[in-house]
């Protein structure tokens, strides 16, 4: 099959950012063919009107909690404390292996539908065997682009992954897929001297595979884990940090020594109190940048609104810090065409996929997005083509969405998908949630109340360890 988009504004992420007007993209088989004014397309070729509309790449998130997709805007007013309590600590523990599958499945629509063509399933509810393989059924059962970032919060991670059904696991589900599912291993290091943790990073260096790590978080992982990955020689060019946003200058050398990314989830950063977005310590460092989502619990599934968030926390930051001088910010730092970046060659990069995706370019994979909204005034003029991506558009604006050569989303909607299949599985999990839990609790959970109990000093429950930190008083 091939596909022609015709006449856009295509901006092809490549090396030089190079943006073409009135440009076609020819997509033959899985990958991009050729790019440029008049192209001529195979016989029986597909051909979509881009004209009026910017052609990109999909864009990359490289951290979402997919399987938490059922409980969408439940935890809208929560802090981070209160997201340990009902996920680590309380109501996460009831998620069967139909509830994951179900959370994966909207949530691996919903990326698809923004034109999110490749997600890191930061999948860390996997609480058996069982529940790893419903994620995975439910990633195969969307045409879009994934990685597993197989974890447990239940269990400690030495533990889990020396287990023989985990390794019995990666040889069924995840060897031979090739680029269309990636595997990572996703854990923790809260910063306990005796590093337990060891133990999970010898089984990812044995396997392969990339570590992803919550780095950086208030009161949860701080330098101390950081330290403890160098020293032991666990920081590699694969290590994907995410937030990363309360470190000392220490470990951002390490991290930039080692030539590790961090991934960037503002929205989640700003509002639940992780710490403020680092982008202008990365900056600083010269770290490599993806975005991420987080988890729709809280916040949208969108790349664009994290590119805007982003924007508008880094640019806050300057002003403000300028300000406290009685100086005046007259040429912002971080600009709309750097974050345009982080969502698609920032996310391909982090994730070792930047030969394969993150740019259009002739030969690579055709992950290919269409932004395009003759009914919107906001269409149009598309003066910063950059800016028009990162400020302007929307989810809504998404017209076309091309996969590994597929047509998954065409005028404004997803391709052969059953769409009430998916929210009837989710309604399934919510009753069946609301049911174990009772509907007052159910209730209460949106605001859940802190317990007076050691377990809030440390949420990683597998473990002994505790700092004795008094960030988590409330």
């Amino acid at each position: 099959m091939s596909v022609l988009f015709r006449n856009g504004l295509v901006v092809t992420m490549d090396n030089s950012h190079t943006v073409l007007r009135d440009a076609d993209v020819l997509v033959v088989g899985d990958k991009i063919a050729e790019i440029g004014i008049g192209l001529t397309a195979p016989e029986g070729t597909e051909e979509i009107d881009a004209s009026g509309g910017i052609i990109m790449p999909g864009m990359i998130d490289t951290h979402r909690h997919m399987w938490q997709t059922a409980m969408r805007g439940y935890g809208a007013d929560w802090t981070l404390t209160q997201y340990f309590v009902w996920y680590y600590l309380e109501s996460g523990k009831l998620f069967r292996p139909q509830d994951i599958y179900a959370g994966n499945l909207l949530g691996a629509l919903e990326a698809i539908d923004a034109g999110v063509t490749t997600t890191v399933d930061w999948s860390h509810g996997l609480r058996t065997v069982d529940h790893a393989d419903a994620a995975v059924d439910a990633l195969e059962a969307v045409p879009g682009r994934f990685v597993l970032a197989y974890g447990n919060i239940q269990e400690g991670p030495w533990q889990w992954s020396a287990a023989p059904e985990f390794r019995d696991f990666v040889n069924r589900r995840l060897h031979g897929k090739g680029d269309m599912l990636g595997f990572q291993m996703a854990f923790d290091v809260p910063g306990d001297p005796a590093f337990p943790e060891k133990a999970a990073f010898e089984v990812a260096r044995d396997l392969g595979v990339a570590v992803t790590t919550h780095a950086g978080v208030w009161g949860a992982t701080n330098d101390d884990g950081i330290r403890l990955m160098y020293e032991n020689g666990f920081m590699t060019p694969q290590t994907v940090y995410v937030h990363a946003a309360t470190l000392t200058a220490d470990s951002y050398n390490r991290i930039a020594a080692t030539g590790g990314s961090v991934s960037v989830a503002t929205e989640s950063e700003q509002s639940a109190g992780q710490g403020y977005p680092p982008t202008w310590q990365l900056r600083h460092h010269d770290i490599p940048v993806s975005l991420s989502n987080d988890t729709s619990v809280w916040w949208s599934g969108d790349l664009f609104s994290a590119m805007r968030t982003t924007l508008g926390a880094d640019r806050s930051r300057e002003h403000m810090a300028a300000h406290a001088n009685a100086e005046t910010v007259t040429h912002c730092h971080l600009r709309a065409e750097q974050v345009v970046e982080y969502a698609t060659m920032g996310g391909a990069r982090a994730l070792g996929l930047d030969s394969v995706v993150g740019s259009l370019e002739p030969g690579k994979k055709a992950d290919v997005v269409l932004i395009k909204n003759d009914n919107s005034p906001v269409m149009f003029p598309i003066l910063n083509v950059y800016g028009h991506i990162a400020f302007q558009a929307q989810r809504a604006d998404v017209d076309a969405v091309v996969v590994n050569g597929r047509v998954v989303k065409r005028a404004g909607r997803l391709v052969d998908v059953d769409l009430a299949a998916a929210k009837s599985k989710i309604t399934e999990t919510i009753d069946y949630l609301v049911g174990e839990m009772g509907a007052e609790a159910w209730q209460k959970g949106m605001n859940p109340d802190i317990p007076e109990a050691k377990s809030v000093d440390n949420p990683y429950q597998y473990s002994d360890y505790d700092a004795g930190s008094a960030q988590w008083k409330h």
